[in-house]
């Protein structure tokens, strides 16, 4: 199986594995899932109160915390889809189409 880092590869469509499979670990941080999304998610920091209900539900853990405060969104993972948007408790996430 060969692991596809880029686009700017030299490895021809026959050469990657069937369905694109990754059997090589540790691979998910060069993965750039963000650019799946449609929809995008915007932190407002003022209204956040960091209980963290939104850090857990993310399947992406696109939601940085640090010292405790969760930080703005890590949209190089962020799939967009909406989970911590809805179930901020304070109005902190707000959610509209992304413009690419």
């Amino acid at each position: 199986m060969i692991y596809v880092k880029d686009a700017k590869s030299d490895y021809k469509w026959d050469e990657v594995g069937v369905g694109g499979n990754i059997l090589e670990p540790g691979t998910s941080l060069e993965v750039n899932t963000g650019d799946w999304r449609i929809y995008i998610p915007a932190f407002i920091e003022e209204k956040c109160n960091h209980c963290m209900l939104c850090f857990p539900v993310c399947a992406d853990s696109a939601i940085p915390v640090k010292d405790g405060k969760r930080l703005d969104f890590d949209f190089k993972h962020c799939k967009g889809c909406g989970v911590c948007y809805k179930i901020c408790p304070k109005d902190a996430i707000t959610w509209e189409e992304e413009d690419k």
